[in-house]
C-alpha cells in the first residue's frame, strides 16, 4: 500500500480497511466498513447488506439525488451507467 494510502489515526481496524482498498474500494467507505466492524463486528456488519434495491432499477433523476447527498462530482453530465458505477463505488 502507498505512504499516501495509509489509514488515519481514526481508522479502528487497519488491516479489514486495506483489504478493502485492495479490493477497489474507496477510502471513505473501506474507513466506514472498518470502524462499524472492529466495532460491532464483523458478522453484524455483514448482515446488513442487501436490503435496498439495485440501482440500475433507480430513474436517473433518483440517482442524481442520490449523487447529490453523497457529493459525487461530476453528476450532472453522468448517464446513468455512469451515476450506477459512481454511486456503487463510491
Amino acid at each position: 500500500m502507498p505512504a499516501d494510502d495509509k489509514p488515519g489515526p481514526s481508522v479502528k481496524d487497519d488491516k479489514r480497511y486495506e483489504a478493502l482498498r485492495r479490493e477497489g474500494n474507496s477510502k471513505e467507505k473501506s474507513a466506514r466498513i472498518a470502524n462499524a466492524s472492529a466495532a460491532q463486528g464483523a458478522g453484524t456488519v455483514g448482515a446488513r447488506g442487501g436490503r435496498a434495491g439495485s440501482y440500475d432499477d433507480w430513474s436517473v433523476d433518483d440517482l442524481r439525488k442520490r449523487a447529490r447527498e453523497l457529493d459525487v462530482a461530476g453528476r450532472s453530465s453522468m448517464t446513468k451507467s455512469e451515476l450506477v458505477d459512481a454511486l456503487r463505488n463510491h
